[in-house]
């Protein structure tokens, strides 16, 4: 979604016309990866059928309300499911949704992804390099304060997150993107973008391959954080090269009431 908001926009047609020049860098704040299972169970709420809740995973963990919370209404009460790797990503796919999404936009990697997963040789989770056929490099960050997405260029910067957007020279934050240049898919509503997709079978400004993409981007990632080491991967097959283990980890083992 962060796609139809003025300041991404600009951020990436800045890059895609050069003015940073040449990317060579670029840094993801965003949390970690998931951790382990902590919590102890609790009695299950009336009305709520906690097998059906589990869905396909085949890891049973007992009802607590930390991660599916009876009234999702406050931000406090967020179902923190996202945050146990038996159930989600941590914070490498829930933000990394939305910040390597924009990486992978600026750096017009949308139909393709990273060739190499770099994990931190201290098994810390923070400092994971993806990198890509061209060189460029990405790096997992996770400093205090909001997300963002930080690309650096030979002749200059560009920091941007939700409703900031920071260049270096700081002239370039109001430039003004010419006619003949390179623009990226324009949207400035993104719930009418996709209704209009409905309407005229157009594919809306960040589609099913794309999102998978991003998705990819994160999941990989996890896995390295997980593994230990560093992974070669294959952006066209989608695969590991020559490491079963890894490849093992692209999906999870389903209940055979469930299939896709």
């Amino acid at each position: 979604m962060q796609r139809s908001w003025k300041e991404f926009r600009q951020a990436v047609e800045l890059i895609r016309n050069g003015y940073i020049g040449e990317v060579k860098q670029v840094k993801v704040n965003i949390d970690g990866p998931p951790k382990a299972w902590d919590l102890q169970g609790e009695p299950i709420p009336e009305g709520l059928d906690w097998d059906f809740w589990l869905g396909p995973n085949t890891i049973e963990r007992p009802y607590n309300s930390i991660i599916a919370p009876t009234i999702a209404l406050e931000p406090s009460l967020w179902p923190q499911w996202r945050a146990y790797k038996e159930f989600g990503g941590g914070g490498m796919t829930d933000w990394g949704a939305h910040m390597f999404d924009i990486a992978q936009w600026g750096l017009n990697m949308d139909d393709s992804g990273p060739v190499k997963v770099i994990a931190p040789a201290d098994g810390a989770k923070v400092g994971l390099i993806y990198e890509y056929g061209n060189g460029v490099q990405m790096i997992h960050v996770n400093e205090k304060g909001s997300a963002y997405c930080k690309f650096i260029g030979t002749n200059g910067e560009v920091h941007v997150g939700r409703g900031v957007l920071k260049t270096s020279p700081e002239t370039l934050k109001g430039k003004v993107i010419g006619e003949n240049e390179k623009h990226v898919y324009y949207s400035d509503n993104h719930y009418m973008d996709f209704l209009n997709a409905i309407r005229t079978r157009k594919k809306p400004i960040c589609d099913v391959e794309v999102g998978h993409r991003t998705a990819t981007v994160c999941n990989i990632g996890n896995i390295a954080y997980s593994l230990g080491r560093t992974l070669e991967w294959n952006p066209e097959l989608e695969k590991f090269i020559n490491d079963s283990e890894a490849n093992a980890l692209l999906h999870r083992p389903m209940k055979k009431e469930w299939k896709v």
